[in-house]
C-alpha cells in the first residue's frame, strides 16, 4: 500500500486554534486589537518581562530593528554567510555594508572569532543567526561590551529554545525576532515579533511599525518620521495565542523525533557525526533536522537526490544557500572560497522532515529512504 507523503514541515493546528479563529471573525475586531496585545503580554511572560511587539514577518521586525537603530550608508553589519536571505537583503536595502563572517560546520552559528577580526571603526551591528543550537548569550554579551556595537539576534529558527539555565531564548540579550512562519516551531500564518529592553526604542517600533503616526494629547496625529505598516492582526494573534498554548510539548516532541533521527542514523557509514547537527543540544526547539550529504564522494546531485526522495513520498527542503554567493552580493566582490563552512552547507545540506505530528514511524522510513536512495545512486 502506498503509504501517504511526508511533508518536512508542517503546521500544528488543532479545534481550539481553529475554534478562537472563528470567534475572532465573528467579534468583527480583526485588525490590531485586544487579541494582538494578549498575545505580546503573553510573548512578553516567556521572555521575562521585555517589550515584546509583533508584527506581520519577521522581516518586517528585522527591518523595523535596523531603522529604529538609525543603520545606513556608512555603516558595517557583521553577519553570517550562512542564513536565510532575509539578513543580506535587509542589510543591503538599509544602505549598510555586509560583512560576512563564516560559521561552525555543526552548530551552523557564526564563528565568534571571525566576527570579533572582521570589527571595524565602522561596525554598528552584529547579527547573528541562532541555527542549530542557541547561540552563546555570554559570548554575546562579551562582543557587545567589548566592542560597543549594537546585536540583533535573528531567531527565526529558535522560538521555544532555551540556554542551559532554562530561560527562553529572548528572555536576554539586546534586540530579538522571532518568525511565526508555518515551517517554525508555533505559527501566527504569517507574523513576527521584535524583543527589546528601552521604553523609548519600544515607542518608536511602535510608530514605525503603524505609518509613524503619534497622536496628540488633543487627539489629532502627527508623523515626525516616515513609517510603514506593519501592524499585527487579532486574526493572527488568535492563532499565536492557542499556539504557544501547545510550544513547550512540540518542542519535546521535536527534541524525541531528533534523537531517533541520530538513532536511525547511528549505524550508517554514509551519514557520520560530522553530517549531522549537535547531538548533546540541551535547550535547542528543533525546528529543523539538517544533514550534509556526502554527494560529492557518490558523484550525484543534490536534486537527484530531492528527486528521488520525492518519489519515495518524502518532502526535503534546502536550509540554506549561501548568502555571499547569491548573485546580488557576487557583483560586490564575493566569491566561492572565502567562507568553506558556509559554502560546503550550501552545496550538501538537506532538510528532513520534522514535525511534531510525525511518528516515530515516519523518521524510520525517512532514515530507511535515504540510505537507500544514495546506496543506489552510489552503486
Amino acid at each position: 500500500m502506498t503509504q501517504p507523503f511526508l511533508p518536512f514541515a508542517r503546521p500544528g493546528m488543532d479545534e481550539a486554534t481553529i475554534a478562537a479563529v472563528a470567534e475572532t471573525l465573528r467579534s468583527r475586531w480583526i485588525v490590531t486589537g485586544p487579541r494582538a496585545a494578549a498575545f505580546e503580554k503573553a510573548l512578553s511572560e516567556r521572555f521575562g518581562g521585555r517589550s515584546v511587539r509583533a508584527m506581520t514577518s519577521a522581516t518586517a521586525a528585522m527591518q523595523l530593528a535596523l531603522e529604529m537603530l538609525g543603520i545606513g550608508a556608512g555603516d558595517e553589519i557583521i553577519a553570517p554567510a550562512q542564513s536565510f536571505f532575509v539578513t543580506g537583503n535587509l542589510i543591503e536595502r538599509s544602505g549598510a555594508k555586509a560583512v560576512f563572517v563564516d560559521v561552525d560546520l555543526r552548530s551552523r552559528n557564526l564563528d565568534f572569532a571571525q566576527a570579533q577580526a572582521a570589527v571595524s571603526p565602522k561596525t554598528k551591528l552584529l547579527l547573528p543567526t541562532h541555527y542549530n543550537a542557541p547561540l552563546d548569550p555570554a559570548a554575546l554579551d562579551t562582543f557587545r561590551t567589548k566592542n560597543k556595537v549594537r546585536i540583533l539576534e535573528d531567531a527565526a529558527l529558535a522560538i521555544g529554545s532555551r540556554y542551559p539555565d532554562g530561560r527562553a531564548v529572548g528572555a536576554s540579550g539586546d534586540l530579538v525576532t522571532f518568525s511565526f512562519h508555518p515551517n517554525k516551531n508555533m505559527t501566527t500564518i504569517e507574523g513576527g515579533a521584535l524583543v527589546l529592553d528601552d521604553a523609548k526604542e519600544t515607542a518608536t517600533v511602535e510608530e514605525l511599525r503603524f505609518h509613524g503616526i503619534r497622536r496628540q494629547a488633543d487627539g489629532t496625529r502627527d508623523v515626525e518620521r516616515a513609517g510603514t505598516k506593519y501592524n499585527f492582526s487579532d486574526v493572527s494573534a488568535a492563532v499565536g495565542l492557542e499556539q504557544l498554548k501547545h510550544l513547550d510539548a512540540w518542542c519535546a516532541r521535536r527534541e524525541q523525533l531528533a534523537k531517533r533521527y541520530f538513532e536511525g542514523f547511528a549505524n550508517d557509514d554514509l551519514i557520520t557525526p560530522e553530517c549531522l547537527p549537535p547531538e548533546n543540544n540541551p535547550g535547542h526547539s528543533w525546528n529543523m533536522f539538517t544533514v550534509l550529504l556526502p554527494l560529492p564522494a557518490l558523484g550525484v546531485t543534490r536534486k537527484a537526490f530531492v528527486d528521488a526522495m520525492q518519489k519515495e513520498g518524502i518532502g526535503i527542503g534546502i536550509s540554506y544557500e549561501a548568502i555571499h554567493l547569491t548573485s546580488l552580493f557576487r557583483k560586490k566582490g564575493f566569491r566561492e572560497g572565502q567562507f568553506p563552512n558556509s559554502e560546503r552547507i550550501a552545496r550538501e545540506t538537506v532538510t528532513l522532515p520534522l514535525f511534531p505530528e510525525m511518528q516515530d514511524s515516519d523518521v524510520e522510513r525517512v532514515c530507511a529512504s535515504v540510505s537507500r536512495v544514495l546506496r543506489r545512486k552510489a552503486a
